[in-house]
């Protein structure tokens, strides 16, 4: 049976945080939608300090400012979005359109259509987060978006132009330096001068998941996603250093990303929270982590593999790191995460920035049903029919026509009934 050695804050807290959440952002809303691009001057002004003559850059802009950007990091952004375009293209190829004749005369079939316009939202604040244009922007384009548009907040008043750049070279259509709800809202309902997109994507606080909450519906989002999760799953063979570096390496995103170890050994937890310890002492974003880790994180202690893979599934966490000395077992058999990470050669900041797979993903129990960003999730797989003979209309109608019936649908039954008595009996 497992055991928690450490556990963290109780569902009624975290409850109450996010309503807090919910009505500010349940008011901004209805602000932009009110008093469009008003209110984002409003808004942008009272928390980013920043209320530029228009939010959008224009391309002289866009061009000065990648032409400011160092040669090694236009370097490190190529070789990054080099790895998640060939990835994001195997994953658009493996969905192919199907036609078939399910019976003589009866073609149906599906088609996987991009929808025409998407925004983007790339986090800013402490963490300016760059690689979210290549997972969002690029991700899009590749899909066949016709129009992207992505959104990033100022940093301390200023352009963030490594993140420009990044958005810029991913294909972005439109680049708007706007942060916040006042940034989701204005995307999706649109204002004087944003034109509305049908769907938002990507990564943010609180307040951003909160918005893509509310706004869902009016238009498509990628997924619900809260802040970072991070679950180790270890055993007697693991380092409690690099458990401890992996853990509170994902822990510095916010005070309330939590962080879970679960482990065949007792010994491996103990020097684990020891790790923790240590490096809390000398990690630069402390300040942070330590909050995550005191208040979000766990420490389950399991038998074996199977009670590790029943307890790793019902947390159904974001990220997914497996340190054990069989890494493949997980992989074959785990069916509730975001993303998995195997061995001790790979490790979540890899998926995050650079080898290829999408940082945006589920939380808070979303790895239930549904897996992360990627292609599929830009696509619109709809179906069409068409009947080409006469006489396999009016035999389908007849089953049609008995089925609508038996459901009370008198105008559906006479829908197939027209069919039988204008195609049948021509013999």
């Amino acid at each position: 049976m497992a055991t928690f050695l450490k556990q963290g804050k109780v569902v009624e807290d975290i409850q109450k945080d996010d309503a807090k959440v919910s009505e500010i952002v349940r008011s901004t809303i209805k602000k932009v939608e009110d008093e469009g691009d008003s209110a984002l001057r409003e808004l942008s002004e009272k928390f980013d300090k920043w209320s530029p003559d228009r939010f959008k850059l224009t391309e002289e802009q866009i061009e000065r400012i990648c032409a400011s950007i160092p040669k090694q990091t236009v370097e490190d952004i190529e070789f990054a979005q080099n790895n998640i375009r060939r990835f994001a293209e195997e994953q658009r190829q493996s969905m192919k359109d199907i036609e078939v004749e399910t019976m003589p005369g009866v073609i149906l079939g599906h088609k996987n259509i991009p929808v025409n316009s998407v925004g983007c939202y790339i986090p800013g604040g402490r963490y300016p987060m760059v690689a979210s244009a290549h997972m969002s922007v690029l991700t899009a384009k590749v899909a066949g978006v016709k129009r992207v548009i992505a959104c990033t907040p100022p940093i301390n008043g200023e352009i963030p132009a490594a993140t420009v750049y990044a958005m810029h070279t991913a294909g972005a259509d439109e680049i708007y330096i706007l942060g916040g709800i006042q940034a989701m809202a204005g995307m999706a309902i649109g204002t004087e001068t944003i034109e509305s997109v049908d769907m938002i994507v990507g990564p943010g606080n609180a307040f951003v998941a909160e918005a893509k909450r509310q706004l869902y519906g009016r238009v498509g989002i990628d997924l619900f996603a809260g802040p970072t999760e991070t679950l180790v799953v270890a055993d007697e063979t693991s380092d409690p250093e690099m458990i401890a570096t992996d853990l509170l390496g994902q822990g510095e995103h916010g005070p309330t990303s939590p962080g879970a170890l679960i482990t065949t050994s007792k010994v491996i937890a103990e020097e684990t929270v020891k790790e923790i310890e240590r490096q809390l002492k000398v990690l630069p974003t402390a300040d942070v982590a330590s909050v995550s880790w005191n208040d979000y994180g766990q420490i389950i202690l399991v038998e074996d593999e199977q009670e590790a893979l029943k307890e790793a599934d019902r947390l159904a966490f974001e990220h997914v790191e497996i340190l054990t000395k069989n890494p493949d077992f997980f992989l074959e058999n785990m069916t509730n995460y975001g993303c998995l990470f195997l061995g001790p050669e790979t490790n979540v900041a890899y998926g995050d920035k650079v080898i290829g797979t999408n940082h945006t993903l589920p939380t808070k129990g979303a790895a239930r049903y549904t897996g992360g960003l990627w292609v599929g999730k830009f696509l619109k797989t709809v179906t069409y029919q068409k009947v080409t003979s006469e006489e396999q209309s009016a035999f389908i109608g007849e089953y049609a026509a008995r089925l609508c019936q038996l459901e009370n649908f008198a105008g559906h039954a006479e829908q197939a009934l027209l069919r039988v008595r204008k195609y049948g009996n021509k013999a």
